[in-house]
């Protein structure tokens, strides 16, 4: 008797011990993937003037007030404002970042930008085709083919000379490390070496990123104020 109830309390150990190990192991990956997959579509919505509201305050009002604004609807980005200065406001979401970022389907994740012309006739489109794509139920590896082909097929534009952004927004959420960041400028140019434009290195103020994706490189110019003219400080992200 003795020998069978130690035999049981012996299994129930290794048992618990299998299922604890199974936990902490759960955990490790879910530390390194918090989003594993899309979440639900409603997550990832925006109450129309709210939105359009986000989207302008990525811009001084000087340039958003005439800009056309996009927002998202259902099956992608639609226009809710017409403009009339070329530029283009949107907020992107998560599907718009690199394939291995962890925050790829956090649906808390809302990008502020206004596009000047030549971004919002050669950087835009990357990011409405992907939204489709997402939002037609493509896998992230579906989705990231697809606009392989179109780059290589010419049926996605390659990046204009001069285009560019502003990040100017309070409200905007880049990712759960760096929450809505500093207000910037980004530079879109075809892929190329960041040391050529002394980005990345010690004292540089200029910041570089790759997006061997879509073909290009974005490079980040932190400035001092938000886009309604109030200073950043220290606390402010």
């Amino acid at each position: 008797m003795k020998g069978k109830m130690a035999q049981t309390i012996a299994l129930a150990t290794f048992a618990l011990a299998i299922v604890l190990g199974a936990a902490r192991q759960a955990q490790t990956q879910d530390q390194k993937n918090p989003y594993p997959s899309m979440a639900a579509l409603e997550q990832y919505m925006m109450a129309r003037e709210a939105e359009i509201a986000m989207a302008r305050s990525a811009a001084p009002e000087s340039i958003s007030r005439d800009a056309e604004v996009m927002i998202l609807g259902r099956h992608g980005y639609e226009t809710a404002v017409k403009g009339k200065n070329g530029f283009v406001c949107v907020v992107e979401r998560s599907w718009t970042a690199g394939i291995d970022e962890p925050d790829f389907w956090n649906p808390k994740l809302r990008g502020p930008l206004c596009l000047n012309p030549p971004a919002a006739r050669s950087y835009l489109p990357l990011t409405i085709k992907k939204t489709e794509l997402v939002l037609a139920g493509r896998s992230k590896a579906e989705m990231f083919e697809s606009i392989k082909d179109g780059l290589d097929k010419k049926e996605l534009p390659t990046l204009e000379p001069g285009a560019m952004c502003y990040m100017l927004s309070k409200q905007g959420y880049l990712n759960d490390r760096a929450g809505h960041w500093h207000p910037h400028l980004m530079f879109f140019v075809p892929q190329t070496d960041a040391v050529t434009w002394g980005a990345n290195l010690p004292g540089s103020p200029m910041l570089a990123s790759e997006d061997p994706q879509d073909r290009l490189t974005v490079f980040m110019v932190q400035v001092s104020k938000w886009s309604d003219g109030t200073n950043e400080t220290a606390d402010a992200h």
